[in-house]
């Protein structure tokens, strides 16, 4: 099973209820940290966490996502549906 870390996500008006590092993929490139800098940063691994899963809008969370080059962000509506990557 791969190596993940879970962030529910309940800022109002969003449509994302979860996000997902899988910490496998992550290369430490911080092109999401580029993206959402309130929302990343790296642990003492170089892998990237969610410090808030709740402090940008869905529209920069999907950007800082899609940056990610190994698409090591996941991201799933709030049923459970993975809505990132497709």
């Amino acid at each position: 099973m791969a190596n993940t870390r879970e962030y529910p996500r309940t800022k109002e008006g969003s449509n994302i209820g979860k996000i997902v590092i899988d910490r496998d993929l992550c290369i430490a490139a911080v092109s999401c940290i580029a993206v959402a800098d309130a929302m990343y940063q790296l642990d003492n691994e170089s892998k990237v966490v969610v410090i808030d899963a709740n402090v940008i809008d869905d529209e920069t969370l999907i950007m800082s996502a899609e940056s990610c080059p190994t698409k090591a962000i996941l991201l799933f509506d709030k049923a459970g549906n993975k809505i990132f990557p497709k």
